[in-house]
């Protein structure tokens, strides 16, 4: 709550003291908020407010929607479904057969949607149905027809889409025909397939060229290896010289083998040739030879033995003897020509030996030699014969390749196959009433809504009590409903009660919001002087930011209102320059306020006195004059403070403060001032420009009136819906 400050004003000077007076002031709190985020109430409430208009708005929107939409044309779109199976192979032989690659389905989709929308694809389809002079027609063309007929073929009415997760491609084509939409869409279908084929055969067509115009010059060079590897073979005079190489190579080791033991057999009969020639008897015994001579030996030992016997027996004359010596002799003759033979034999075993030995070594020298020279052409050999197997090798591979493309060129597989042919449909796609509707209504609410908050964001009036308190920090003490029949006239003020306690008398024809700005008055009233007990306002200042707000209305039946409760008031029209109180009472104006402060007038004198309400006193304004609205500062407050002795409550009604300075020095002049303002009209930076120059001058604003409320403004309308209501069943009966 605002704190409150009571401030005693001092009786005026060389005038009889009155009652003392108080003034009641409230200070806003300095940490105050001036802005608060919106909350869902009053959003709720905006849009509660701006409903007909909203309403409106989308029903406007939506029949303009069906309108348009049931008039234009509709368009048929059919749809030719294609499977791709990457699984099938893309020819019957060779290494296309065993192809199957998934690993690329993404960029292998791709490549055939963009495929499908080439010219080479489109342009037969679109020179069969004539497609480029129905969709170009009433199209302005920036080059020659001739050029035109050149340019890419692009179809914008077709479209081809892949659904996710799937190896399909949707080929759909719109026009007002459906029949034409159908038969373009499955031709763009089947010039994809014969595209597709036509690039497989051409391809391979014009590999089997290159591959024959290589095998040309591949049969030229195996020709050419082929011969000289025979031209070779030929001066080998072999079939093979790898066996012929096998065959010299173990000949070679057979002959190192006997070389070796034909060395070794020289070597021994060498030995026995040097021991026999020495003359040594047991050389010749171990020789090859030595057999018969150990015989011989032993025979000579045999007949040295008898005849040393017969010699011890017999003399050198007896025949026993001379046999003896005999057969001694033919012994040892005998033993001397076999060692002869022995040497001799010996002899010819070492030269048969040395012989042998020299022919191996000859012949393994020769055999070596061929060998060598046979394995160094081996190398040569082999080199041709790979040579010539590999253009061999090569030439029959290109020749199975040249078949198999052969082959391949002209399978169609089945890999890209129409799998739901495009027929023609029964509805259109476009326009889609319901769609559209959904839309129109859809986006018409979001902008409606949009729109009816933003104008209520950007709205700088003032129009409701919690929004003044958040943004001005300061109290409305009342909110007076707006009454349709007062629009473009005064408002009218009676001081008759007419036995009813009405302001206004309402007839049944009168709008019912007169009887709840009565009560909206009473309202005031009763907030303004019942906020003390202690302390009551004795004079109060009606005044407002700008002409046009309803200060003179409002002060006029808060007026009444107080006197309707036997006090006395008094009621001053302090708003020299344009005075209206005069008009809403039918009271005369020759004197009033204005002469009182020029002439020094009494102000008893000037005073009218209403027979039908004789607790209300009316001080007029009197003649306009300049010089009483420069008197109104010290003149106005002697007068306020001697009223107010007499009076229970002084009501000035003051002009508009912005623009004007009177209402400057009658605000320092009362106990309380009381702005009014319009609501949804007067300005929010107005009524705050109002309140801080009053608050500069200390003032006492005891609050803010929001005037012309009604429920298209703010929520707070609704509690006067209640009056109406209730006096529907209960009309008061006269006293």
């Amino acid at each position: 709550m605002p704190e409150q400050r009571i401030e005693r004003s001092l009786p005026a000077p060389n005038l009889p003291a009155a009652p003392e007076t108080y003034r009641v002031s409230y200070a806003a709190p300095e940490d105050a908020p001036q802005e608060s985020a919106m909350t869902l109430s009053q959003y709720l409430w905006i849009l509660r407010r701006h409903r007909w208009k909203i309403l409106a708005f989308v029903v406007t929107t939506v029949i303009a929607t069906l309108v348009v939409s049931s008039r234009l044309t509709p368009i048929y779109e059919s749809t030719a479904t294609v499977d791709i199976d990457r699984r099938m192979p893309t020819g019957i032989l060779g290494q296309e057969a065993m192809q199957s690659s998934i690993s690329d389905a993404d960029q292998f989709l791709a490549t055939q949607v963009r495929l499908i929308q080439s010219d080479s694809v489109l342009r037969p389809v679109a020179q069969r149905f004539k497609l480029l002079e129905t969709e170009e027609a009433g199209a302005s063309r920036a080059f020659k027809p001739a050029e035109a007929e050149d340019a890419p073929v692009t179809l914008k009415k077709l479209k081809v889409a892949r659904p996710p997760n799937t190896y399909l491609l949707l080929i759909s084509y719109r026009s007002r025909d459906p029949r034409l939409a159908s038969d373009v869409a499955n031709a763009t279908a089947q010039s994809y397939l014969e595209h597709t084929y036509n690039i497989r055969y051409r391809s391979s067509a014009s590999l089997s060229a290159f591959m024959e115009k290589q095998l040309e010059e591949l049969k030229a060079k195996m020709e050419r290896s082929s011969a000289a590897l025979l031209q070779f073979e030929r001066e080998l005079n072999v079939i093979n010289p790898e066996e012929k190489t096998s065959i010299l190579s173990a000949r070679l080791l057979q002959l190192n083998t006997e070389f070796t033991h034909a060395q070794a057999d020289r070597v021994r009969k060498e030995v026995a040739f040097q021991s026999v020639r020495g003359g040594s008897l047991e050389a010749a015994q171990v020789s090859t030879q030595g057999e018969p001579l150990r015989k011989i030996v032993e025979r000579v030992d045999e007949a040295q033995a008898r005849f040393a016997d017969v010699k011890l027996q017999y003399g050198t004359n007896h025949p026993e003897h001379r046999k003896a010596a005999a057969q001694l002799a033919e012994a040892q003759a005998l033993l001397q020509r076999t060692r002869q033979n022995i040497a001799q034999r010996v002899e010819i075993e070492y030269r048969e030996a040395l012989n042998r030995e020299a022919m191996l070594r000859k012949t393994v020298t020769e055999t070596k030699a061929e060998w060598d020279r046979l394995n160094v052409r081996s190398f040569e050999y082999q080199s041709l014969k790979r040579e010539a197997e590999a253009d061999k090798k090569l030439y029959e591979e290109l020749m199975r390749k040249i078949k198999e493309a052969g082959i391949n060129a002209g399978f169609q597989n089945s890999s890209i196959r129409i799998a739901d042919p495009a027929r023609p449909p029964l509805k259109p796609v476009y326009p889609n009433l319901r769609l559209n509707l959904l839309l129109a209504l859809l986006l018409s609410s979001i902008l409606a809504v949009g729109a009816a908050v933003m104008s209520d964001v950007l709205d700088n009036t003032v129009r409701d009590p919690e929004q003044v308190a958040r943004t001005l920090r300061t109290e409305v003490v009342g909110n007076l409903p707006m009454v349709k029949s007062w629009r473009g006239r005064l408002a009218p003020v009676t001081a008759s009660s007419n036995g009813r306690g009405e302001l206004v008398p309402a007839s049944e024809s009168t709008d019912r919001t007169v009887s709840s700005y009565d009560e909206a008055i009473r309202t005031l009233r009763n907030s303004i002087l019942l906020a003390d007990f202690d302390h009551r306002l004795r004079s109060v200042l009606i005044t407002s930011a700008a002409p046009g707000d309803g200060k003179s209305t409002v002060a006029a039946h808060l007026a009444v209102s107080h006197a309707q409760q036997k006090h006395k008031t008094l009621l001053i029209d302090a708003d020299l320059r344009r005075p209206s109180v005069h008009k809403r009472f039918q009271i005369p104006s020759a004197l009033g306020l204005s002469s009182v402060l020029v002439s020094e007038t009494p102000w008893r004198e000037v005073v009218v006195k209403l027979e039908a309400l004789p607790e209300l006193d009316i001080l007029p304004a009197g003649p306009p004059s300049r010089r009483a609205a420069d008197l109104i500062g010290p003149g106005l407050a002697r007068l306020v403070e001697e009223m107010a002795g007499e009076y229970d409550l002084v009501v000035l009604d003051a002009p508009p403060l912005l623009g004007f300075a009177e209402p400057l020095q009658m605000a320092t002049a009362v106990d309380g001032v009381i702005v009014v303002a319009r609501a949804g009209q007067t300005n929010r930076k107005a009524v705050a420009s109002v309140l801080t120059t009053l608050q500069r001058l200390r003032a006492n604003v005891v609050g803010l009136v929001l005037n012309e409320v009604h429920r298209e403004i703010s929520d707070s309308y609704y509690y006067y819906g209640y009056y109406g209501k209730y006096y529907k069943y209960y009309k008061p009966q006269a006293d």
